[in-house]
């Protein structure tokens, strides 16, 4: 590009005049000439130019849009085209033209639990795109499996591949194809942020290299992925056997022992339950954390290095372990093990699994699984036998957490490792962490209820919709209200789950099962202790967050 540099300037921020700024820069980029966005700003007193020193030395024209007269003396020297805009017809089309730049847009979603973010990010995608003019569809990765399916047509018509996952999803259909990934949390919230960053990041995607991620810049972001896919697939197996082992115990909590009970159920759902899915979690953890990282072909080595945690005791930090030391054991001989393309065939289903496994489980069995057994072992009997101070200290911090980021990184921390421990027999940190989890969604509910005047139309009838799905255990519920009044509503819910949790690890309620908010509270060792932590919790965020709430500006009446 030329040394000259044109700064195109909108005051107002309109529609239109920004749409036309965004097509001159272009435009003057397209030929050579290097061209910026300069900020402006409304003030009391008029408009005033957001300009740097750097950015006035190097601007040799600036062209001005905007309805309101432009101070010259803000760029000193430099001479100005001004252009006073109206919406005119011209300015219309120009709006249409550029909101049809991008038309045919197809997107997925997908997150760990595979239950709330996954959803409320699509329908955010979805509600932006269609308020832009653009052909929409999103596809979901949920747990009941792929929703709304993108078909070969669509993709080969889609301009923008637009993906908002946390976890590892198979996107080989969308090769070729021009891709921005981002997280369902960003997606969501900052949802206009992320296309426009979609448009000028977007790289085309090669089935097997990345394309351009807001989430994943770093690698400790995609540690955080990893783990999340791991912990996606895990669940199911979770919640099934959770919710056996406590079917079984509803016969009496030795009632399987005995064969003769019941023409043997309780016995035979703890087999499946016990014996099965969970002899499988941890096993399927590892395996899909190996996946994330080398996809197809760590998989079958990180399930074998999860099961050899799994059987030595070694619990969830084994199966963390595992399923790294699979991932990057398979990724490091992928990349160094060179082939004649006759025999690159072979790499997949034979010199991978065969090299991997060997070295995984080596390591496994006489470096890996002693000392993460023993360190297990310890930390199973510091749970179960701790005394009151130190459940309640580790109630408030696994609620506290729990309601820190409602189902960000921090949220899910508290959980893996409360879900991991029902693994290793321990049930208590998953009945405080969910009794957190359901305090924000419940609470600004409550606060809709007893501070009306404070919220307006749509924020009471969005405290309806996150009481409901709040007694489902989805903390999300209360994102609508973060995003609001983001300071005030983590006060309030951390203050209000810190309680819930503390309630619940003081009191030694256990759960087997890791999901289900109100559905399985039946299954839960104190039901009605249990309601009552949850309600206290609730009432202490809502009020708090009533009485902390500042009240919604009035409208003038004209």
């Amino acid at each position: 590009m030329t040394n000259k540099t044109y700064a195109i300037s909108v005051a107002d921020n309109s529609a239109y005049g920004l749409l036309i700024a965004k097509q001159l820069v272009a435009s003057l980029q397209k030929n050579g000439i290097d061209a910026q966005f300069i900020t402006d700003k409304n003030t009391a007193h008029g408009v005033s130019v957001v300009i740097t020193d750097d950015e006035r030395a190097s601007t040799e024209q600036v062209i001005y849009l905007n309805q309101h007269e432009l101070d010259s003396a803000k760029f000193g020297d430099v001479d100005y085209l001004k252009t006073l805009l109206t919406p005119t017809q011209t300015d219309q089309a120009v709006l249409k033209s550029a909101n049809s730049s991008v038309r045919n847009i197809v997107a997925v979603t997908a997150c760990p639990t595979g239950v709330a973010h996954t959803f409320m990010s699509a329908e955010a995608i979805e509600n932006y795109a269609k308020a832009q003019g653009w052909n929409i569809k999103v596809e979901t990765r949920g747990q009941v499996g792929v929703g709304n399916a993108i078909t070969a047509d669509e993709v080969a018509q889609a301009d923008l591949v637009f993906v908002a996952a946390d976890i590892d999803v198979d996107l080989s259909k969308f090769s070729g194809k021009k891709m921005y990934r981002t997280s369902t949390g960003l997606a969501l919230k900052k949802t206009e942020q992320e296309f426009a960053k979609a448009f000028h990041q977007a790289s085309v995607y090669g089935g097997t290299q990345s394309a351009s991620t807001a989430g994943e810049s770093d690698e400790k972001k995609g540690l955080y992925k990893h783990l999340m896919t791991g912990v996606s697939h895990m669940l199911p197996l979770v919640v099934a056997g959770g919710l056996l082992i406590a079917m079984s115990f509803m016969f009496g909590v030795e009632a399987f022992k005995d064969e003769s009970i019941a023409f043997g159920l309780p016995k035979a759902l703890m087999d499946i339950g016990g014996g099965g899915a969970f002899a499988l979690m941890i096993a399927v953890f590892a395996g899909y954390v190996a996946y994330s990282i080398a996809d197809r072909p760590g998989l079958a080595v990180g399930l074998i290095g999860g099961m050899l945690a799994n059987t030595a005791g070694a619990g969830i930090l084994g199966g963390i372990i595992a399923g790294f030391l699979a991932g990057y054991t398979v990724k490091f001989l992928n990349d160094v093990i060179k082939l004649p393309a006759s025999l690159t065939s072979l790499k997949p289903i034979l010199i991978l699994p065969l090299l991997g496994s060997l070295i995984v489980g080596l390591l496994m069995v006489y470096a890996i699984n002693p000392p993460m057994a023993a360190l297990m072992t310890a930390l199973t009997e510091w749970l179960k036998t701790m005394n009151d101070t130190n459940a309640i200290i580790l109630g408030l911090i696994l609620g506290a957490m729990m309601c820190t980021d409602m189902g960000g990184p921090v949220n899910k921390a508290a959980y893996t490792f409360s879900v991991g421990m029902i693994a290793s027999g321990v049930f208590t940190p998953i009945a405080a962490a969910m009794a957190g989890g359901m305090v924000p969604p419940i609470g600004m509910a409550i606060a809709t209820w007893i501070a009306k005047n404070k919220f307006n139309d749509n924020q009471r009838n969005a405290g309806k919709a996150s009481f409901v799905l709040g007694l489902c255990f989805i903390s999300e519920g209360a994102l609508p209200f973060v995003a609001a009044d983001p300071a005030r509503v983590i006060i309030a819910s951390v203050v209000g789950g810190a309680l819930a949790g503390a309630i619940s690890m003081g009191l030694g309620i256990g759960l087997q099962a890791p999901h289900g908010g109100l559905f399985v509270i039946p299954f839960v060792s104190q039901p009605l202790m249990y309601l009552v932590a949850i309600t206290v919790g609730s009432l202490v965020t809502g009020i708090l967050y009533a009485f902390i709430r500042q009240k919604e500006p009035q409208k003038a009446v004209v």
